[in-house]
Parts: structure tokens; sequence; C-alpha cells
């Protein structure tokens, strides 16, 4: 018997369930990638990046942030994007997923209570279940559930701090978080609340910094703001008391055992918040293709949309999701398949981001297409 035999069963199981995955070229139209303002190909962000190398920032920092690795680069950053977040402190990761598993691995400890929507990102999960304390989901963005749910862990006998967890745009449903009534709800709980802000930030909010922007600050709110979807670049930053982040510092394993991401990433990140501040127009454009991209997919394709850049149209199979998902790949358009687990069983679906790379004559005759497509692929 092969030592290969397991792995290879498992997946021919995954591909006749329609959930076999594959890594696919970038091609066509976007509506796929999380480049919502369409910074990664930005001249300025170019010239950022040729400045930095001719002023003999490093392309890689050589080791973590606690030995060789910390850079005058990734300090300038952590200073500029807390003035910009209205944030004591900030701490750069290579990515969202390590930061959040960072966060939910260290800052709750053993006898507190981690309670997080139902949605909350896969990052978050594993952060959850490599730390000590235990964990409660409430119903997707309802917070009288979560209200629910920490009366019922204190009356079992639960003790200590209690950690709520939310994303403020979430990344498959494209829907809003209640940011302020969950602070309100921390408030009332002495709890803290963590938002990751990864497809908010750059997009929404004031200045694009965010839907939980007005909470910054606060001793009880710590957010996540990814660099790598809006901003165009790559890596994360958490933002919140300096003592949570210094706490992240001497405690975080994803941090401490982590190569520190490149100063030149460091670099192109300042760039992109400042662009970010100064092209304002961007959110603008965004926001009108938002607009008509909602109206177009209710009149053509009869569902109504989430009202914001991250569109989910719903088809309910695997295999049917997948079907579609190509035909309009082959037409010329950069859609991609989600499934569970990555979704709720039942919840297949198409996610079309909304990105400045399409025009609105683009989404117009993409939902032209899928339309068609609906009618044409069976259930």
């Amino acid at each position: 018997m092969s030592l290969l035999n397991k792995h290879q069963g498992a997946l021919e199981r995954l591909a006749e369930r329609g959930r076999s995955r594959s890594l696919l070229k970038a091609h066509g139209c976007d509506f796929s990638s999380n480049d919502y303002l369409a910074l990664t190909t930005a001249p300025e962000l170019r010239l950022a990046a040729e400045n930095a190398l001719q002023r003999g920032v490093g392309m890689g920092a050589g080791g973590s942030r606690l030995l060789r690795g910390n850079d005058p680069e990734h300090e300038a950053l952590e200073e500029e994007a807390a003035k910009l977040f209205g944030a004591e402190r900030t701490l750069f990761f290579g990515g969202g997923y390590n930061a959040n598993l960072a966060m939910f691995s260290t800052l709750p400890q053993n006898g507190d209570l981690v309670l997080h929507d139902s949605l909350i990102h896969a990052s978050a999960h594993d952060g959850i279940k490599l730390g000590s304390a235990q964990s409660m989901a409430f119903r997707h963005n309802q917070v009288e559930d979560a209200l629910d749910r920490i009366k019922q862990w204190r009356e079992q006998g639960g003790t200590g701090r209690i950690w709520l967890a939310c994303e403020s745009l979430y990344s498959m449903d494209g829907d809003q978080a209640p940011i302020r009534e969950l602070v309100e709800l921390a408030d009332q709980h002495d709890a803290f609340l963590l938002v990751d802000e990864a497809h908010a930030t750059g997009v929404l909010g004031e200045g694009g910094r965010g839907l939980a922007a007005e909470f910054e600050g606060r001793e009880n709110v710590i957010s996540l703001h990814t660099c790598g979807k809006a901003l165009g670049a790559s890596g994360a930053l958490v933002c919140g008391p300096s003592v949570m982040i210094d706490y992240l510092i001497n405690r975080a394993r994803a941090f401490i055992y982590a190569t520190a991401p490149s100063p030149l990433v460091a670099a192109i990140v300042r760039a992109s918040l400042q662009l970010v501040q100064n092209q304002p127009q961007r959110r603008g454009q965004l926001a009108d293709l938002v607009a008509h991209a909602n109206a177009e997919m209710e009149r053509l394709c009869g569902q109504k949309g989430s009202g914001t850049h991250i569109l989910p149209f719903l088809i309910g199979d695997d295999k049917r999701t997948m079907r579609i998902a190509k035909a309009l790949q082959e037409t010329g358009y950069d859609i991609r398949g989600i499934r569970p687990p990555t979704v709720p069983r039942g919840t297949s679906r198409l996610r079309i981001a909304l990105t400045l790379h399409a025009s609105k004559a683009d989404v117009s005759s993409m939902f032209e297409v899928l339309a068609e497509e609906m009618d044409l692929v069976p259930s």
C-alpha cells in the first residue's frame, strides 16, 4: 500500500463533492481580488518602492523583530499608523492571518471567554484553538444573542474577562457588523472588543479608517487593519493600548518566532496609507461602482445585493456554483466560487468583489452573462 493512498483518497472524495481546490492564474476582468482601490499597480506605490531601495531600505529583515530584524521602517510605519487610526500603539505583522493568530492565542487568558460572531474568520478560530480561553459563538450580527451568551456563561460560573470578536465587514457576505452596539455591550460587561477591519480598511469609515474608526484609542478596543487588500501591499497592523502591544511583543509566539516583515513592504505600506488619505476620489469612484453593481445584480439576476463592495451571489449547490464560476471565467470574468467549509453548508456562492480594475460597463456585461449562465447551467 502506498504511503500516499490515504491523502489521495481524501482528495478524490473532495472532488466527488465538488469541493476540490486548485490554483488558478489571474486572468480576465478582476471580480475576485481584494485590491478594491486598484493600488497594487499604482505608480505612486511603485515609486515609493524605488525610493526606498535607493535610500538603502532592505528587501528582507534578516531575522525576527526581537533579534536583528527590527528596522526603522517598521517603527516609522507603526508610529504613523497609530496617528492615522487614532490608536495608542500599533504592531506590524507579516499578514492578517498571523496577526489574528497572535491576538486570539495570546491576549485572552485562562478563565476568560472569547465570544465571537459565528462568521468570524478562520484565522481567529485557529488562534482561539491555540489559546487557553473558553470560546463561544453568537448568531451572526445578533447583539441580543451575544448578551444572552454572556448571561449564560456567567450563570454557569464564568468569572473571567470577556473578549467580543467580530469583523467590521464580512468577507463572504459583504454585510457590516453592528459596531456601536457591540462597543456598548463591551462597555456594559467590562469586556474587550476585537474588530477585524480587513475588508473595510482603506475603503469605509472616515478617511478610509474603517468602520470602528470613532472607537479607536479606547482602552477596550483592539483593531486589525490588513495591508494586503485595499492598501495594495501586504502585512497587517494591530492597533490598541500600549500595554496590549507590549504583551504581544513579549508573549505572542506568532510574533516572537516569525521573521519580521520586509522593511521594503513597510515603506510601501507607509506610502499607501498616505495615498489613501490624499486621494479620496478613489473611494468615491468605488462607491459609485458599488451602487451601480448592486442595482444591476437585482435588475438582471433578481438577487438583492449586500450594498458593499463584496457581493455574494448565492447558488447553494457546490458543483453548480463551480460550473457557473468556470463559465464566467471562460467568458473573461475572473469570478471564483466559494464552497464549504469557507461558507456554511448549502450556501455555496460566487463571491463578486468590486475593484477599480472594472468599469460600470464591465459590471453590467458581467451580470448579463451571469443571468444567462444561471438559466443554462442546471441545478
